[in-house]
């Protein structure tokens, strides 16, 4: 096995028996990213001398005893989170020059626990897409088949961990950004309840929505990384003060019992591509052959989903964005009359065609006249999200149901319909409008050889079943272990 196929557990046994240095491990995923990066198109900002160095730091604290399970662990951050010293582009020309002068919460925890980061990872725009495509610096491909989209808009994350370009690597998720590009690049990813992980340092596109989470190639590796960045944080208002469990005290027979939900919007919804049907199905027989008890429910309010969540996110989007201007970071344009002028010439060069759209549509929808109809209907509506998911638990412990409804689409498929772009996340909305965390898994592969990913969703900070859950899964079926032919 090369190096840059080793699950972040087994590397770290090797790591720990003396079989591995952290800069050998390094220096392997970094030839690979050489090797794959004009390919795949994954990171934005790759410091592989700062990695070294780190990887050399990570084993002198080996030497000493003194390991976490991500000590010496090359991992990859996804472009919207703040790294000191290391530019944060959030995927837009805007912030092409931005170097941050502080670490967001998430990459504190994780340079004390002796991970190697390698750099920045490529994105849709401030976080704003299903498919990658949106980014002001290149369009990543999926690795499975490089005409293909990776998803969105963790996609870069996504392809790294599959095609080992990383051992592991961080998203965020607003609307799936992290569950559906998981999904189509066949390695796990799982979005948090709201408020467990901070958002400090995450840069906003939702701020209600938006959550950071791990993806790794297995559940256990997740697992670790939760371990390493949940817990309360003091600096976001959001964090909640919930105790930390070790979620990596992973078992079998988890199923056993289980009461399993099989929400009918998802399982019967129209345009549901007949591969992921399938997978549903055997996913389903599965679950039941472990011991889980199947229940029937409904979210009756899901086909509002992708309405609500496209009037809510915009307006954050809309507030959230106003920031950049021109005037305290980020480019400035030098073709301008006037400061107002400059405000105006900057933000139309800066930001793409699709962050645009998305903050003409929130400004309108906050406007007076509009916000009670729009803004304030919708939010609601997301109560009534809220309301389904509570009366549906009472009824089983976890819920399954497809990631999204289609395998991974070709590149440039939908980029003139942003409607049907945005039915992509039509079963991952759900999870953010109510704060509930979802995980993804491999499934299976369809008759293209895209994976397929399922999705497991629980109550407010079930985290620890819903990987309990995904490990049982992905310990009786061999798709976590297929990876691409690169």
């Amino acid at each position: 096995m090369d190096l840059n196929e080793l699950t972040i557990e087994d590397a770290h046994a090797k790591l720990l028996q003396g079989e591995l240095s952290a800069v050998a491990l390094t220096q392997a995923v970094l030839d690979r990213i050489e090797t794959l990066e004009h390919r795949i198109a994954a990171y934005i900002t790759l410091d592989a001398e700062g990695a070294l160095e780190q990887a050399a730091a990570a084993d002198r604290r080996i030497t000493e005893g003194d390991v976490t399970p991500l000590t010496g662990i090359p991992m990859g951050i996804k472009d919207v989170i703040c790294t000191r010293g290391l530019r944060t582009t959030c995927g837009s020309r805007l912030l092409e020059n931005f170097i941050p002068p502080y670490n967001a919460a998430v990459m504190d925890k994780l340079k004390a626990a002796g991970a190697v980061i390698l750099g920045k990872l490529n994105m849709d725009e401030f976080a704003m897409g299903s498919s990658t495509e949106n980014s002001a610096y290149k369009i990543t491909r999926n690795p499975w088949n490089l005409d293909h989209i990776p998803g969105g808009s963790s996609g870069g994350s996504a392809a790294a961990v599959a095609a080992g370009m990383c051992l592991g690597a961080l998203g965020s998720d607003t609307g799936g950004s992290i569950r559906q590009p998981a999904a189509h690049c066949g390695v796990v990813g799982l979005k948090p309840t709201y408020g467990r992980v901070s958002r400090y340092g995450l840069v906003a596109f939702a701020s209600s929505l938006d959550q950071i989470g791990p993806m790794g190639k297995s559940v256990r590796d997740c697992a670790l990384i939760m371990n390493a960045i949940s817990g309360h944080d003091e600096r976001d208002s959001t964090s909640v003060p919930e105790p930390v469990p070790d979620y990596s005290r992973l078992s079998n027979g988890t199923f056993k019992g289980l009461r399993v939900g099989l929400p009918r919007e998802y399982h019967e919804a129209e345009g549901l591509h007949s591969d992921v049907r399938h997978a549903m199905a055997n996913a389903i027989e599965t679950v039941k052959s472990l011991g889980a008890e199947t229940v029937d429910v409904s979210l009756p309010h899901t086909e509002y989903a992708v309405a609500a969540y496209y009037i809510i996110a915009p307006c954050e989007a809309s507030s959230n964005l106003a920031r950049y201007d021109g005037v305290r970071y980020g480019v400035r344009s030098k073709d301008h009359t006037d400061m107002l002028d400059m405000f105006r010439q900057t933000r139309t060069a800066g930001f793409g065609a699709e962050v645009q759209r998305r903050i003409i549509l929130g400004t309108y929808a906050l406007s007076a006249g509009y916000y009670d109809a729009y803004y304030g209907k919708a939010s609601q509506v997301r109560s009534l999200f809220i309301q389904d998911f509570r009366q549906v638990f009472e009824k089983c412990d976890v819920l399954l149901g497809p990631v999204a409804p289609t395998p991974a689409f070709r590149i440039g498929e939908k980029t003139d319909d942003p409607l049907t772009m945005y039915m992509s996340d039509v079963f991952t909305l759900s999870a953010n409008l109510a704060g509930i965390p979802g995980i993804s898994v491999p499934c299976g592969l369809s008759s293209d050889g895209l994976p397929i990913g399922l999705q497991l969703m629980g109550p407010h900070f079930s985290e620890e079943r819903l990987l309990q859950a995904a490990h049982d899964f992905e310990q009786h079926t061999d798709f976590h272990n297929q990876t691409p032919a690169l």
